[in-house]
């Protein structure tokens, strides 16, 4: 029977290289460099994983192909509440970096990436709850024990005289490892790879942060109550200090006036002696005035004086007529 249409003959050629082609479409698949495959029949897997890139074969309609990320997955648990050994209350917000290390494991016990971060978020939020609460809050703030804290040195003498003690001997880092640890293994049934575990933020509880400020301003003014007392101790000592240095002056001073008067008035007594004993004459004019300046010194208006007839005194005034006046007078 000979086919005399063209377009029929070009359909039937048509047909069969089409119904290749899509077969040939349904046996085949590719595997991109940032995926694992696992093929399953009938829900079953099939051999072992697949995770070369290239272009693959399959059974057509009865093999299904199960495309497992390969890459490194991200990890952001939700911030949570939890309590220190201190009992102090923490929000802590977490992050980490996972992988499938084994495909078949993963896609026999999660299925899906869905499955996969629950199981995540249980294992690694339990376990960031089990290590917080084994360590005081000094231990998870601080990053390590041995890094060096840089502080005024006055402020750190008076922190460790008012009793306050900061030192750790664990750190966050440490902590951090050791909730990787743990976690890991657990991850690791599951097929999953942990590999990295970090704290991306620290809070503390609202009822927490107002008493820690309290506390922090309690500790300053310890310390700055500390600075005053101290600071007056030594503005006591540089007073006194300067009182005695002052004293001290003004007593050498006074001694040094002194000796200037003292030697002054032996010059002067030596000058008079010399001048008044060259003669007799000068001798009686020097004892007339030195009594002359006697009696300015005792006779004023509110003096009462009795003398002997026989005082010298008295002797100088008789001489002048002034006891004539005051016998005048008494009669």
């Amino acid at each position: 029977m000979k086919i005399k249409s063209p377009q029929l003959l070009i359909f039937l050629l048509l047909v069969p290289l089409l119904l290749v082609l899509f077969c040939v479409y349904l046996s085949t698949y590719v595997v991109k460099e940032t995926d694992q495959v696992i093929i399953t029949r009938f829900g079953q897997v099939r051999g072992k994983p697949i995770t070369e890139a290239g272009l693959q074969w399959k059974m057509p309609f009865i093999d299904d192909v199960n495309r497992i990320e390969r890459r490194y997955l991200p990890w952001d648990g939700p911030a949570s509440e939890m309590s220190t050994k201190d009992k102090t209350y923490l929000i802590i917000d977490t992050y980490a970096r996972w992988r499938i290390s084994d495909p078949e494991t993963y896609f026999l016990r999660l299925r899906d990436e869905r499955r996969a971060l629950s199981r995540l978020d249980d294992i690694l939020g339990s376990e960031t709850r089990n290590a917080v609460a084994k360590y005081e809050l000094i231990e998870i703030v601080r990053s390590d024990k041995d890094r060096e804290v840089k502080s005024n040195q006055s402020l750190t003498q008076a922190s460790e005289s008012s009793g306050q003690s900061y030192a750790i001997s664990t750190g966050r880092t440490k902590i951090q490892d050791e909730i990787l640890e743990k976690a890991a293994v657990k991850l690791a049934d599951f097929g999953i790879e942990l590999m990295d575990l970090r704290f991306k933020r620290i809070n503390y509880n609202e009822t927490v942060r107002r008493r820690i400020y309290e506390r922090m301003i309690s500790e300053r003014q310890q310390i700055a109550s500390k600075f005053r007392s101290q600071g007056a101790g030594e503005a006591a000592k540089i007073t006194g200090k300067k009182e005695k240095d002052l004293l001290k002056l003004q007593s050498e001073a006074y001694r040094k006036v002194e000796e200037i008067h003292g030697e002054a008035d032996a010059n002067a007594s030596a000058i008079y002696a010399e001048a008044y004993t060259q003669s007799e004459s000068a001798s009686s004019f020097y004892e007339f005035t030195k009594t002359l300046e006697t009696y300015k010194k005792i006779l004023t208006s509110d003096v009462s004086l009795i003398l002997t007839t026989d005082s010298p005194l008295f002797n100088l005034l008789k001489s002048s007529g002034g006891v004539e006046e005051s016998e005048e007078e008494q009669k």
